[in-house]
């Protein structure tokens, strides 16, 4: 970058120094490199999607059997019916080993319901039963 002081005779420069425009465009074009959005090349497949599992199928781990305010009963989250809930809880105790049954009463649920839900779960003769969310009536007794 050699710099020249013009001529010794007084006449002005009349060459324009390209080097700091030359430089601001260098610098805007990696500015502008960068901030460019990287494309992203998409190849469209079409997945096949499984719908032949049932939404209430039983887990061979834990099933949960909740009862909201309402006394409708939930069947690892999707309403069943008492017909259904014995059926279900007939194939978990013909399972090896049986899945833990998890039981969570809302504690607005009508006692009525949650009686029948538990004379149907004894007359299956499940052995894994295990009541979730009992600390929350810790403060009521």
């Amino acid at each position: 970058m050699a710099m020249s002081g013009g001529k010794d005779d007084g006449e002005p420069m009349m060459e324009m120094n390209t080097t700091p425009l030359i430089d601001v465009m260098l610098v805007l074009l990696i500015m502008f490199i960068i901030t460019i959005p990287i494309q992203t090349h998409a190849v469209k497949i079409d997945l096949p999607q499984n719908a032949e599992q049932p939404l209430n199928a039983i887990d061979p781990v834990k099933n949960r059997l909740t009862i909201d305010p309402q006394g409708i009963i939930y069947w690892n989250g999707s309403p069943v019916d008492r017909v259904t809930l014995a059926q279900y809880l007939r194939q978990t105790r013909q399972m090896n080993p049986e899945p833990e049954l998890q039981f969570e009463p809302d504690q607005s649920a009508r006692y009525v319901v949650v009686d029948d839900v538990l004379a149907i779960i004894k007359r299956s003769e499940v052995t894994k039963l295990g009541f979730v969310g009992n600390e929350r009536y810790g403060g009521v007794f």
